[in-house]
């Protein structure tokens, strides 16, 4: 049974470092590459994407709604991507951003999570109706080693102002975080981790670094955003080393015969960050 990312991260992160690649196969990225722009395209994209990844690096983040557009034969092409990906002992993190309250929760976190053909070692998931709504996604992400990361604060423009929103005197993100940070009861790392985007300035949002020792952070934003993955340390000072630094279109953008040059360059600039 393939282990769960909070499981296996100081593992991958001693092999590896922590670069997470995102497998986006954007229209324009499948044209790039030769790729229809089909439920074939994609599949021949990811597979291709972790086909330079292996020994490289040990984490990807499928983008769930490049294979979603295309029905079931999408989610087929996902599923192919996702065994290949944990054939090659790289762990998926499924940026699926499922967020909803009991037994759908817990159902969303079955399928990305539980044994079956799209067993991930860790999901998204969006807080709206409450941290405490994912807890059936958490729980079960706890018993696997697994993790769900937690959308706290995000680098897209429309989001600043409902995350720099009070609660309790705390912004919104300081308070995702700080019900994250709960929940995980000290275990390092825990099975709930947070998205903070590398643009952003974290300060602003009223998050405590030091409160968040030990919680797993992924982190987009890096490289074709504009995040530098050398300056990861400058971003998220003493959290870097449970940092996550995720590139796509970086390391995907050219000729795919050269990606797992550009993955092993990534690599290495997180490496020596």
């Amino acid at each position: 049974m393939v282990a769960g990312l909070s499981a296996r991260f100081l593992d991958i992160r001693s092999e590896f470092g922590a670069l997470c690649v995102g497998i986006d196969p954007h229209e324009s990225l499948l044209e790039e590459w030769g790729l229809p722009n089909s439920a074939a395209g994609v599949r021949d994209f990811g597979l291709l994407s972790v086909e330079a990844c292996a020994g490289e690096i040990g984490i990807v983040k499928p983008q769930v709604a490049f294979f979603e557009r295309f029905g079931a034969a999408g989610i087929a092409a996902l599923e192919d991507v996702i065994e290949a990906a944990n054939a090659a002992d790289i762990a998926v993190i499924a940026d699926a951003k499922r967020g909803d309250v009991g037994s759908t929760m817990d159902a969303y976190s079955a399928a990305w999570l539980d044994a079956g053909p799209l067993k991930s070692a860790a999901m998204t998931a969006n807080p709206y109706q409450g941290v405490g709504s994912l807890e059936p996604a958490i729980s079960r992400a706890e018993k696997a080693g697994s993790t769900v990361f937690v959308l706290c604060a995000t680098s897209n423009p429309e989001g600043i102002v409902q995350q720099h929103a009070t609660v309790d005197g705390s912004t919104l993100s300081a308070y995702i975080a700080q019900a994250v940070v709960d929940r995980n009861r000290g275990q390092v790392p825990g099975p709930a981790g947070l998205v903070i985007g590398a643009t952003l300035d974290i300060a602003s949002f009223g998050l405590d670094v030091e409160s968040l020792q030990g919680t797993l952070i992924l982190a987009p934003g890096f490289g074709f955003q504009g995040a530098q993955l050398v300056n990861v340390r400058d971003i998220y000072g003493d959290l870097a080393p449970w940092v996550i630094p995720s590139v796509s279109r970086s390391v995907l953008a050219g000729d795919p015969v050269l990606m797992r040059e550009r993955v092993r360059r990534a690599r290495d600039e997180v490496r020596g960050a």
